[in-house]
């Protein structure tokens, strides 16, 4: 009877003390170990998103240590990394639907292979399954010129075409490109929309500059523009732009002196500058 009794004061100061850890808990403020990162980078008419928890070096050999070469890594800390492509996107040649993957990598001395893979939902890669890989293939790395504490994905470059996506840590960074081929759809929209009331004249037109595209065409819808918004400065400036590749010197200097002076008006130090260069290009 007194062993029974014992046994139940024992029990309930044992599930006083859960009741009490459970309260502190809920209110605990702690900083993650790795802390979070989400990142959105355009690129074209679409958007990457990188999801990704950042661990620090602490002092640790990060890769062939921490890291073991010849395993696959989480690329991060916690859960998966993950990719998300709003549109569809290209990689080592081959084309990725839009959608979310995970980010897996495989580093080893001298060669990482990067993975992309459809269960973007796994803690680590503990789930990992090489059957589910979407897309696999090789970078070499390079020596970083400082350490990098903190492990980081980042897009040091990017055009309207092409964004490299850099994975860096301790002294070791891999890269590589993703790229969208997004003419077909840009061109298509351009049509759509100069069958609206509101004509997208000089959007269009910077874009067939930009492009190498159709220059007499582009010319008339830089026309349009000015002709649209005559005391602004910047259409003038687009319009010579375009004059000036097509070889039009003396059209282009007269276009940008009247968008110099309109600037001028318009106390826009930026457009004053920028007519002035075309004018002495055209010189």
């Amino acid at each position: 009877m007194k062993r029974n009794f014992l046994n139940i004061v024992m029990l309930m100061l044992a599930l006083s003390s859960l009741t009490i850890d459970n309260a502190f808990s809920q209110g605990l403020k702690m900083p993650a170990a790795s802390s979070k990162q989400t990142i959105t980078q355009d690129l074209g008419i679409s958007q990457i998103t990188i999801s990704y928890a950042r661990p620090n070096v602490k002092g640790r050999k990060i890769f062939g240590g921490l890291e073991p070469y010849g395993a696959v890594w989480r690329t991060g800390a916690n859960g998966a990394t993950t990719l998300t492509f709003s549109g569809d996107v290209i990689i080592n040649g081959k084309t990725i639907p839009a959608g979310t993957y995970g980010l897996f990598t495989i580093p080893n001395k001298n060669e990482w292979t990067i993975i992309l893979n459809k269960d973007s939902k796994q803690w680590g890669a503990y789930e990992y399954k090489q059957a589910d890989d979407v897309l696999r293939f090789n970078v070499k790395p390079e020596q970083t010129k400082s350490k990098v504490e903190t492990f980081t994905i980042s897009f040091p470059e990017v055009t309207a075409t092409e964004a490299t996506l850099a994975i860096a840590w301790e002294n070791t960074k891999v890269t590589f490109p993703i790229q969208v081929n997004q003419d077909a759809e840009i061109m298509a929209s351009i049509d759509e929309a100069m069958k609206g009331d509101k004509k997208p004249y000089l959007a269009a037109a910077q874009y067939y500059l930009n492009n190498n595209k159709d220059l007499d065409k582009a010319l008339t819808w830089a026309d349009e523009a000015v002709k649209a918004n005559p005391a602004l400065p910047y259409p003038y400036y687009w319009k010579a732009q375009i004059q000036l590749k097509k070889g039009d010197k003396a059209g282009a200097k007269a276009t940008a002196e009247l968008g110099k002076q309109v600037a001028e008006k318009a106390k826009s130090d930026e457009y004053i500058r920028l007519n002035s260069q075309i004018i002495e290009k055209a010189k």
